[in-house]
């Protein structure tokens, strides 16, 4: 195995990325209309959308801009559902709730690329398409499934047959699959970044180094305290996704938290470039251990799985999902390895994104599924409008008062005892 030649654990993105700069950590006292835990996707498009209504913001990151899973992911922008499809969403819900909340996900892709557009944000951003490739007969058909239930709302959604899948991806084997082009690719923490400068700009502020201690119930609103200083607000967005630590005990018992691994290789010759992705989407498969691809703008490419525990796991989850990307692609020559990191995705167990009900003007939004960087893009917009007096019922997102789920110690390490099952059920579909 060649040498990883970048420190194990650095972001490729946190490396490579162009326009960091240092934001005040808070000092001192702040009055504010509306405060936000969270310095990642969610927050910054609340953020964004709620001082373009006239709402003064704050914005309390515990770390650095993109620090959490939004600096941690692999940079695919994905307008759906991860396992979830419209008519079983508008089963569950209903037509009224059921299609707006596939409404708000089908747009979601848009929504990110015309930000980049408006804001000028500089990322590396490709709206090319997302693809997924089915590995065996089932799949297929759940793929035909797919494109034909999110076609008639306005998607360029589009079913591919096997020769399609191999002329877009360079890749032999799949069946066949379906494309969204609405979606793509892109730099996730410059795309963060500028959000942020963008927020600013239009006059929120922003702090770093800014870890919340506390959030307590005051009067009509709410006070938070950091180390070194503090904020009332209104209204106060709980942004951390699964990076809440203990900040809210409920709260985290309501999802399960998902170890991603991600690796990216050295910038790879031409000749291997235009043969895969010649146009630059990005690629999710339908295995239960997902397999996904794509390039950066330097040529790198990108792969990932999730985290199998244990001893030595770090170095010999790499190693795995490594080799597995040789295979897949049929690459003549396992290619050299540059980066290699992790991060934590939280999954509810319907696997939707949720709006949870602290209190009265307290809400946390949470749990995209892998779905992040469209997602919480599209969620920030509807929080702008709740900010606004949108009642947070009338939003499209759902919304309770949390739920923990039953027995969540244990069951918030199902998804790494049940991983050797799937991948050999992965390899028996063939």
């Amino acid at each position: 195995m060649n040498a990883v030649t970048r420190p194990h654990g650095v972001s490729l993105w946190h490396a490579v990325s162009r326009g960091r700069r240092d934001r005040p950590t808070l000092e001192g006292a702040l009055d504010v209309d509306l405060a936000i835990v969270g310095g990642g996707f969610s927050g910054l498009s609340t953020a964004l959308h709620s001082v373009e209504k006239g709402i003064s913001v704050a914005v309390l990151e515990a770390e650095i801009i993109a620090w959490g899973a939004t600096g941690r992911n692999a940079g695919f922008v994905v307008p759906n559902f991860a396992k979830r499809d419209p008519d079983d969403i508008i089963a569950q819900l209903g037509p009224e709730r059921g299609e707006r909340l596939v409404d708000f996900a089908a747009g979601s892709a848009d929504l990110v690329f015309d930000l980049i557009r408006r804001h000028a944000i500089e990322c590396d951003a490709v709206q090319s398409g997302w693809i997924q490739p089915a590995h065996s007969p089932a799949a297929l058909q759940k793929t035909r499934s797919r494109a034909e239930q999110w076609a008639p709302r306005g998607r360029p959604a589009v079913a591919l047959d096997r020769q399609a899948v191999e002329g877009l991806t360079g890749v032999r084997g799949y069946l066949g699959g379906w494309i969204d082009r609405s979606g793509g690719v892109l730099n996730p923490v410059e795309y963060a970044r500028g959000l942020a400068d963008a927020a600013e700009k239009a006059g929120a502020r922003i702090f770093e180094h800014s870890r919340v201690a506390s959030i307590d119930h005051i009067g009509d609103g709410w006070a938070l305290k950091t180390a070194s200083g503090s904020v009332r607000a209104e209204k106060v967005l709980v942004a951390t996704n699964a990076y809440g630590g203990s900040l809210n005990r409920t709260l985290e018992r309501t999802y399960i938290p998902l170890k991603i691994f991600q690796i990216a290789t050295a910038p790879l010759p031409r000749e291997i470039r235009t043969r895969l992705l010649p146009g630059g989407q990005g690629v999710g498969d339908t295995r239960r251990n997902l397999f996904t691809f794509r390039f950066d703008g330097e040529n790198r490419l990108i792969t990932g799985g999730m985290h199998v525990f244990g001893p030595g796991a770090d170095t010999r989850v790499r190693r795995a999902i490594w080799r597995r990307l040789a295979g897949h692609l049929d690459l003549p020559d396992i290619p050299p390895l540059e980066y290699s990191w992790s991060g934590m995705a939280a999954v509810e167990p319907d696997f939707l994104p949720h709006l949870v009900d602290l209190g009265p003007g307290l809400i946390a939004g949470l749990a995209c599924n892998g779905r992040g960087i469209a997602m919480t893009t599209a969620m920030g917009k509807v929080l702008a409008d709740w900010a606004d007096g949108t009642k947070p019922q009338d939003l499209p997102l759902p919304f309770a008062p949390p739920s923990p789920i039953p027995f969540h110690s244990l069951m918030r390490h199902a998804p790494n005892m049940v991983l050797p099952w799937s991948m050999l059920r992965d390899r028996l579909d063939g």
